[in-house]
């Protein structure tokens, strides 16, 4: 099973934006964020979902691999970096394999930017800065039996369709036990608001 990492509980985020003011302050990006809400439902709900790399692991991530300047690293324990800025060329491949929609281009800097997992934190045992002040626990770092002790009844994916694609990631997805689907269709999480399930 996956080792400490990422998992998001859709079900649970309530769109402060804490997330995202504390991803400013990670160090390799200071002032800008590498995480943004999605909202499900915008205008019928306040249902919000955070948005953050999934760390691909297989394939190799698809944002790395259509790197013509292999620019975008993976290290040993599998957390997909942004890009390095001596080689980074903005050429927005990265974007536009991105299954999950995560990596961005500074148009002004002409640079990829991608959430690298607080690497500077995790490498030292340290939580992301998401998941350190997520008030909700939308964003929980740890392991799985971690997540599953402290919440009985859920499951986690960590694999996702594209098509006929399948992509398994670093990064899990909270998903009721009762309620999952494997391997998750779309890349879409199962959440349930209201006795209702909402697709983003």
């Amino acid at each position: 099973m996956m080792g400490r990492t990422i998992f998001i509980d859709p079900g649970r985020c309530i769109g402060c934006q804490a997330c995202v003011s504390a991803c400013r302050e990670c160090d390799s990006h200071r002032g800008k964020s590498m995480i943004h809400l999605d909202y499900t439902d915008e205008g019928q709900s306040v249902a919000s979902l955070p948005t953050v790399c999934m760390h691909c692991e297989d394939p190799v991530a698809p944002c790395a691999e259509v790197c013509p300047a292999d620019a975008i690293l993976v290290t040993a324990d599998g957390v997909v970096q942004q890009a390095d800025t001596t080689r980074c060329i903005g050429c927005a491949n990265c974007v536009n394999a991105c299954p999950f929609g995560v990596p961005k281009i500074d148009l002004q800097a002409k640079l990829q930017m991608k959430c690298n997992l607080c690497y500077d934190r995790t490498a030292y045992g340290l939580a992301p800065m998401c998941a350190t002040v997520c008030p909700t626990g939308a964003l929980f770092y740890g392991t799985a039996e971690e997540l599953q002790a402290e919440r009985p009844g859920v499951q986690v994916a960590d694999s996702f369709v594209f098509g006929e694609s399948e992509v398994r990631t670093g990064v899990a997805m909270v998903v009721p036990a009762d309620r999952v689907q494997w391997p998750v269709p779309g890349g879409l999480p199962v959440v349930e608001i209201n006795g209702k399930d909402v697709r983003r």
